[in-house]
């Protein structure tokens, strides 16, 4: 069964961030396009897997991301124009939700937005103010530290136990323009890689203690002034980059402890629209603690789908065209696989790969879904794999 959606309002797919391998945003587009919805897309060039699939309409070449309120606007607005009609945008990284949320005013003239304060993605997005929220909830978080000089780094590793875990404040900040984040095994090699780092770099990053345990995550779309949650749950099975990367295998499983915690935050700060929130359960304590959020789609979201057909993409355009998002439970045991992640994290496997006391507990799936490769569109996984191997080719021969 599949919900019914309304084709006079088309979805545009929003993309801030440089990768041109995205799965996340070629889901979006079949998720959405299978159901008859119109797809326009905001691509890097015009031989990008998305760029290729049968369910896009138009596709819109942004050579750079226009990085100020005037410039985004007016570049929203040309799309619009294109367009015709109001449509449902779907940010697809937290620089693009961020935008589109400070902007809200001025682009819900030609979109169809969910009613979120201005200023809550950022929040959510930044991990030291994220972090912050989380302290006054009363959320459980890893223990971190935002430092401000040497000092704080010195203090920090005197308590903590390695490896270590460090992130930039902001997805879109990349430190030394190469990671957001990055596993740190000895005080040593902290000590070493935060004097490397220049006085703006260093102003951007927050240290955590690594969690042992199970990897948790939690999607959802949600409107507060409407009073709609909902909530799916499921586990990473495995990750790519091994110890601190995206999902390449991921498991649906009802988790009710962790829905109602999601709810909890969510709720705490009205919070509206799509999130993905990382959570690990840590084993020595057993609680719950808050990794990370993001405030819009993850790449993974297909891992989730009620009994009626919904995922949270489904959910916002149902939500954002006026129709209901009807009550039904999530499908357990649906298995993610992301062909690329996958390959990749088996060449590099890690014993910190899957937590140990996690290994082997997860049930056997009942459905499974490709991220990549679908028969009724297929040219995407065929540039994928092109422009995975073109990548490949060019960093062996630059190291070489």
């Amino acid at each position: 069964m599949l919900p019914s959606l309304d084709t006079a309002y088309p979805a545009l797919i929003l993309k801030a961030s440089r990768h041109v391998i995205n799965h996340g945003a070629l889901a979006v587009a079949r998720t959405l396009g299978v159901l008859g919805v119109p797809i326009y897309a905001i691509v890097e060039d015009g031989f990008t897997p998305l760029a290729k699939s049968r369910y896009v309409t138009k596709s819109f070449v942004w050579d750079v991301w226009p990085n100020d309120p005037e410039s985004f606007v007016k570049a929203m607005s040309a799309i619009a124009s294109v367009i015709g009609r109001p449509a449902i945008v779907i940010p697809m990284d937290d620089l693009s939700a961020v935008f589109v949320a400070e902007n809200a005013a001025s682009l819900a003239r030609w979109f169809r937005l969910p009613p979120v304060a201005p200023s809550l993605p950022r929040q959510l997005a930044n991990k030291a103010s994220f972090l912050d929220l989380c302290a006054k909830i009363g959320m459980s978080v890893p223990r971190t530290v935002v430092p401000d000089s040497i000092d704080d780094i010195v203090a920090f590793a005197a308590d903590a136990e390695f490896p270590v875990v460090m992130k930039a404040t902001e997805q879109w900040l990349l430190l030394n323009d190469r990671f957001n984040v990055k596993m740190i095994q000895t005080p040593d090699e902290l000590f070493k890689l935060y004097e490397r780092f220049g006085h703006d770099a260093r102003r951007r990053l927050v240290i955590q203690e690594y969690i042992p345990g199970c990897d948790w995550v939690s999607h959802g779309y949600y409107n507060s002034e409407k009073g709609v949650s909902l909530t799916f749950t499921g586990r990473k099975i495995r990750g790519y980059p091994p110890e601190a990367g995206s999902t390449a295998l991921g498991l649906s499983l009802g988790n009710e402890a962790l829905r109602l915690e999601a709810g909890r935050l969510l709720s705490a700060v009205a919070y509206s629209g799509i999130v993905d929130i990382d959570w690990r359960k840590d084993e020595r304590d057993g609680q719950y603690k808050v990794v990370d959020c993001n405030p819009r789609v993850g790449q993974n979201f297909r891992m989730f789908e009620s009994s009626v057909g919904i995922d949270v993409v489904r959910a916002q355009h149902l939500d954002m065209s006026g129709r209901p998002i009807v009550a039904a439970d999530m499908i357990e045991c649906r298995l993610l696989a992301v062909e690329s992640f996958y390959a990749m994290a088996l060449l590099r496997r890690s014993p910190r790969n899957a937590s140990k006391p996690c290994a082997g507990m997860d049930p056997p799936p009942k459905s499974k879904e490709l991220a990549w490769w679908s028969r009724g569109d297929p040219l995407p996984f065929f540039v994928m794999s092109l422009r995975l191997f073109i990548r490949v080719l060019r960093r062996a021969f630059r190291f070489s």
